[in-house]
């Protein structure tokens, strides 16, 4: 299978890796970065120095760079597209391939920045604006790029309405350490994805002011709650939000030490203020950018998020994080379902 990833960050070069040295079935991989400089360096030294220092790229994987108005062309005569740009660049990809034969899949978690739409909308509802020919899914879980591309058993989903998308995902990346399922609520998989971020940071948020193991299981749980919520008002199924990109993934971005999002919290925690917290990842944490989005959103739809706005007031500066926490604390009692 012939196979072009789109952007050459952490996850998008991970996935790559993985896909080019599967050793059940020979993949032709090719990953394309925007950069020219860091497509260069990538070429001549073997690595991706940026974004994932150490880990060789493996010797069957291509890297190629070219204007962003080639992407039409870049693509043709591919089985598989994936577009792994951050949730910001979604849009601007999706308008250059939209007259894309193949099968395309996104790898980006959030809503879509504000200034894009009076509410913020998810992949799919973008893709449905500017590309609605598209036979397209997305991939989503719980993963870190470098424990992906070490080769660490990771298990991710392959969403979409297309049962056709999500066989070939499955075909493309399934293998002994990466396990790939099928789901069809390509809402469910998506909302998951998006406020997981923002819970992260509220968790890394309670890490980082050492509330406590119980602080963070009820913010963990509550948080789920939260998403399952504003999903269900989405049209999702409450099922998927027990799954891999719903209570899997929230788990792994909430409590794991390589989680951008979880450190925003923990850095916010120290006194840090956003810009410097932000500054210091060198990474796009998407749940700083999706937060306001998440809770506009919720709010446009009725849905209660006590925990997103919290992390709103945080990152606006209108909240210290003891202030945050005290405010969740002091809420009135109520009934858990």
């Amino acid at each position: 299978m012939k196979i072009i990833v789109i952007g050459a960050g952490a996850w998008g070069s991970a996935l790559a890796m993985s896909a080019s040295q599967n050793p059940l079935v020979q993949h032709a991989v090719t990953l394309w970065a925007r950069d020219p400089v860091q497509a260069a360096a990538m070429q001549a030294e073997r690595v991706n120095a940026r974004y994932l220092p150490g880990l060789p790229l493996p010797e069957p994987l291509r890297v190629i760079n070219g204007p962003t108005h080639d992407l039409a062309a870049v693509v043709a005569g591919q089985d598989l597209v994936i577009v792994a740009t951050p949730m910001a660049g979604l849009r601007g990809v999706l308008q250059q391939i939209q007259g894309c034969r193949q099968p395309v899949a996104w790898l980006c978690k959030g809503f879509e920045s504000v200034a894009a739409g009076p509410s913020g909308l998810l992949a799919h509802e973008i893709q449905a604006q500017v590309a609605p020919d598209l036979m397209a899914g997305v991939l989503s879980g719980p993963s870190f790029a470098q424990e992906v591309a070490r080769g660490q058993p990771t298990a991710l989903v392959a969403a979409s309405r297309h049962a056709g998308v999500r066989e070939l995902l499955v075909q493309a990346f399934h293998s002994p350490t990466l396990r790939v399922y099928a789901n069809e609520d390509i809402v469910g998989v998506e909302v998951g994805g998006a406020v997981k971020n923002v819970l992260a940071i509220a968790t890394g948020l309670c890490d980082g002011l050492n509330l406590g193991l119980n602080a963070r299981a009820a913010l963990i749980t509550r948080g789920l709650a939260e998403m399952t919520r504003l999903g269900l008002a989405l049209g999702a199924r409450a099922e998927t939000f027990m799954g891999l990109s719903g209570l899997g993934d929230l788990v792994l971005t909430a409590t794991g030490d390589l989680s951008r999002n979880r450190k925003v919290g923990l850095l916010l925690a120290q006194g840090q203020t956003l810009q410097q917290a932000v500054a210091s990842l060198g990474h796009v944490a998407e749940g700083v950018y999706c937060a306001r989005t998440v809770v506009q959103r919720a709010q446009s739809l009725g849905v209660n998020m006590p925990i997103a706005q919290a992390v709103v007031a945080l990152l606006d500066g209108q909240m210290q994080p003891a202030q945050a926490v005290a405010t969740l604390m002091g809420r009135d009692p109520a009934q858990e379902a």
